[in-house]
């Protein structure tokens, strides 16, 4: 196990994240503070960090190192990005920084900055090919990659901040001629980069501006789920935002939900530049990504001594290796189930007319490793704190379709609690909801197959007779809680055959 703090000195904000990294767990995240520090409004037109920037930036990396030595960090990185990389008085910036808190500033190169954000986004979402956008406050950086391969980067010298003092400054927010005057700026920029234009791909917005317009986007219609992470827009709602924003007076900003106060000076130029990026770039949809520099960075610090941790090719199957190992899932009994499982749906599908996705099957798999989890917490509610836990929890390489999919699986109870955890999102048509209670009747019979959890069962025989179904199941020590259970739970099994089913234990 390893923990490093990574102090993100950015052009906005300046933000310490402690992470910790174990082969169990993958990466995670144990702390998160920023302070809104706007670095690049201490920058002089010849640019040059002020004293007064200096400072600020001084006495914040001071309390933020005292922050991360009470985590007893084994590693303190202060990365910092465009502000300070773009200041002419680097050297000077780095030399009082490094007197007031014996830090060593390390600056981040504007391509080094693109590529962390590509492979942040690459190894935590399972988008095969797509355009990553990152927009700090003074830089905005975008790759183009192939099969998760980065094929093209490019740091653009403007950001939030900048494009607010360039076109807004001393002007309303949503003042048409500056809107408007952005809006040619930024698409003459990206199209200046031949391979950005009619690419035809999603974009993966990473940051916290892409991070607000996602939240307000969500709250604009009561997004049940929590998270932006593996969230989706199409151009109608990043057009939306956009539309929103520019009716909102200043105060109308202040409290629009999902959007933080101190982005509220800033959020117009972000907006535009997604925006307008959509359409140069003619995108399929725009997803968010929750990992960006931050990640990147402390993944290809850490990859080395967890090489098994960050495997972009693995992505969900990583994930929810975590999650079992965080909520204790033994594995010996988790493999037993997806065995059971999976040998009755193919047994079942033989004999009934069912078919099933690839993708269907792959989360059946999952759901029945990841069954009842939720009594990591309370055993008399597990159905309800598996379904909660697992349909907001932030899952690298699922959308947020799939991660309810999964949920309402792994929770399924009955056909009554499955329709109560349904409505919560409405995402599914009735005979979605048909085919999640079969599966999930499957994977409960299956649990009730272990319910001791000493892997008793060796295996499964389903033969036809005249008027049953016979279920020979050979077991290789005392399966007498199997028996009483499977007894009970066997109309899952029933609803799924012609005929009655008939339940028979035989010593292996």
């Amino acid at each position: 196990m390893k923990r490093i703090g990574l102090i993100d000195i950015g052009s906005n904000t300046i933000r310490l994240v402690i992470f910790e990294c174990s082969d169990e767990t993958g990466l995670n995240e144990l702390q998160n503070i920023k302070t809104p520090a706007r670095l690049s409004q201490y920058l002089t037109e010849d640019k040059v960090m002020t004293e007064e920037g200096i400072e600020i930036l001084s006495e914040t990396l001071y309390s933020f190192k005292k922050v991360a030595m009470k985590f007893n960090v084994d590693e303190l990185v202060p990365a910092a990005t465009a502000a300070v990389r773009q200041s002419n008085n680097l050297n000077e910036i780095k030399e009082k920084v490094k007197t007031k808190t014996g830090l060593d500033i390390e600056v981040i190169p504007d391509e080094d900055e693109a590529f962390y954000g590509f492979f942040a986004a690459t190894h935590t979402l399972n988008i095969q090919n797509g355009i990553t956008v990152d927009i700090g406050g003074g830089s905005t950086e975008i790759t183009h990659f192939e099969n998760k391969k980065l094929m093209n980067a490019v740091s653009f010298p403007f950001g939030v901040v900048t494009l607010q003092k360039m076109f807004f400054e001393g002007k309303n927010h949503n003042d048409k001629n500056a809107i408007k005057k952005c809006e040619k700026y930024v698409k003459d920029q990206f199209e200046s980069e031949k391979w950005i234009k009619n690419k035809e791909l999603p974009i993966i917005g990473i940051g916290g501006s892409a991070r607000n317009n996602a939240r307000i986007h969500q709250s604009l219609h009561n997004y049940p789920i929590a998270g932006v992470h593996g969230y989706d827009m199409n151009k109608k709602g990043l057009e939306e935002v956009f539309d929103v924003l520019k009716k909102s007076d200043k105060n109308d900003l202040k409290d629009l939900d999902g959007l933080s106060r101190d982005r509220v000076d800033i959020i117009m130029p972000s907006s535009i530049v997604f925006n307008t990026l959509f359409e140069v770039v003619d995108a399929t949809e725009f997803s968010f990504s929750r990992k960006g520099l931050r990640e990147g960075l402390v993944m290809t610090i850490l990859k080395e001594d967890f090489s098994k941790a960050f495997n972009k090719d693995n992505v969900a199957t990583d994930a929810l290796k975590y999650l079992a190992n965080e909520y204790n899932i033994n594995p010996s009994n988790g493999r037993q189930r997806v065995k059971l499982a999976e040998t009755l749906l193919n047994k079942v599908m033989e004999i009934n007319d069912i078919t099933i996705s690839e993708s269907d099957k792959s989360l059946f798999k999952d759901a029945a490793y990841l069954y009842y989890l939720g009594s990591f917490i309370d055993a008399d509610s597990s159905s309800q704190h598996t379904y909660y836990i697992i349909a907001n929890s932030s899952i690298n390489g699922l959308s947020h379709k799939e991660r309810v999919k999964l949920a309402l699986l792994a929770s399924f109870k009955n056909k009554t609690l499955l329709k109560f955890y349904a409505k919560e999102t409405n995402w599914f048509k009735t005979n979605e909801i048909d085919q999640i209670q079969k599966l999930g009747g499957l994977i409960k019979f299956a649990h009730a197959l272990n319910v001791s959890n000493t892997d008793c069962v060796d295996s499964l025989t389903l033969t036809e007779s005249k008027d049953e179904y016979v279920l020979e199941v050979q077991y290789v020590t005392d399966p007498i809680a199997e028996q009483y259970q499977s007894e009970r739970q066997k109309k899952h099994i029933e609803k799924l055959l012609p005929k009655k089913l008939n339940i028979k234990f035989t010593q292996d």
